[in-house]
């Protein structure tokens, strides 16, 4: 007999692929039964979900350094999580973890893909931020690529995101001088707030006259996030030895061909040779023998208010899909994360 009060999993799956921009109906909802732990896993109520770029190019089938999801199965993401039972050793019922899982209510993992997580302290949701993916994916590729120093002009764009926000602050922090590229005077303005020492309007019709305006010197360090206009206006702005770590590319992310025109590689790869420009693209996973040095030295100063961020939280794992494409445009401000369930009291 089934027991009808046996909860339900609902989850989210990919229904097709995109051609451009993501629509509401490359998704779907379905609901199924509770997953079950096997021996070594443990089986999870999800609280809070990630939704970042990246997310987009794994729902084309192009090669990429991460594999596409599938058609007709859950999406994944970053997951904030409570352990509802466990048939591991390392975990108990009760326990919050960090974890990565399915667009869904509930989720079954292997112990050993997750870590503990201590309520105490920060929000919860700041695992999948400020001191998670992507907080570490600014902390590495400044540090590692960017080498920002002392008297420098660092200018990175989508600025009021998890990454740009750290970068900014961070590079600040190495005594340079920080330049945050948002779209519109609301995000501006935070980017004043938390101390940036310029904020520009990528939105305005004055932004190449804006940015050169707010780089007298010219620009030392340009971490890279969007591409696009943004990228045109940065690259005559690059001094000799410039450093440029690209983290992505948010705005080709949804193109369908090739950008038309002149071809413009040649005026860059011009450019790169003769200011001797370093340009280097990464993935976090790359510096991942540095997570327990960003663990130490950021929690202290995210716990004590020292380094600030923002979170644009959506409630409902129902909202995600309408949120992600959202996301694709800019109108989320701020770490875009799903609050699936209630936070664990």
């Amino acid at each position: 007999m089934t027991d009808t009060h046996m909860p339900k999993n609902v989850q989210i799956v990919l229904a097709s692929r995109p051609h451009g921009e993501p629509t509401s109906e490359n998704f779907r909802t379905e609901t199924t039964a509770m997953p079950v732990p096997g021996d070594g896993e443990v089986l999870l109520r999800t609280v809070f979900l990630s939704l970042d770029p990246y997310m987009r190019g794994r729902l084309s089938d192009a090669k990429s350094y991460v594999p596409p999801f599938e058609v007709d199965a859950p999406l994944t993401a970053g997951s904030v999580c409570e352990v509802i039972e466990s048939r591991s050793d390392d975990f108990a019922a009760g326990d919050i973890v960090l974890g990565f899982t399915g667009w869904s209510t509930y989720a079954v993992a292997p112990a050993k893909t997750l870590r503990k997580l201590d309520p105490q302290g920060v929000p919860l949701s700041t695992a999948l931020g400020v001191l998670g993916m992507p907080g570490f994916t600014a902390y590495a590729g400044l540090a590692e690529i960017g080498h920002p120093k002392e008297g420098e002009t660092v200018v990175v764009a989508a600025a009021t995101g998890p990454v740009g926000s750290m970068v900014g602050q961070l590079a600040q922090r190495a005594g340079a001088r920080a330049v945050g590229i948002a779209g519109g005077p609301e995000k501006c303005a935070y980017l004043n707030e938390i101390g940036f020492d310029v904020a520009i309007d990528h939105r305005s019709p004055t932004f190449v006259a804006d940015l050169k305006a707010a780089t007298p010197g010219g620009i030392d360090v340009y971490f890279e996030n969007v591409g696009g206009a943004v990228w045109d206006a940065v690259l005559p702005r690059l001094n000799d030895f410039a450093r440029v770590p690209v983290c992505g590319v948010i705005a080709h992310y949804n193109d369908t061909e090739a950008p038309t025109g002149p071809d413009r590689m040649p005026a860059l790869m011009g450019s790169i040779l003769r200011k001797r420009i370093r340009i280097q693209g990464f993935i976090q996973s790359d510096f991942a023998s540095h997570l327990g040095d960003f663990h130490r030295t950021i929690g202290p100063l995210v716990a004590d208010g020292t380094i600030k961020y923002r979170e644009d939280v959506v409630q409902g794992l129902e909202s995600a899909p309408t949120a992600f494409i959202g996301m694709l445009t800019g109108s989320n401000f701020g770490k875009l994360v799903v609050q699936v369930g209630d936070a664990p009291a």
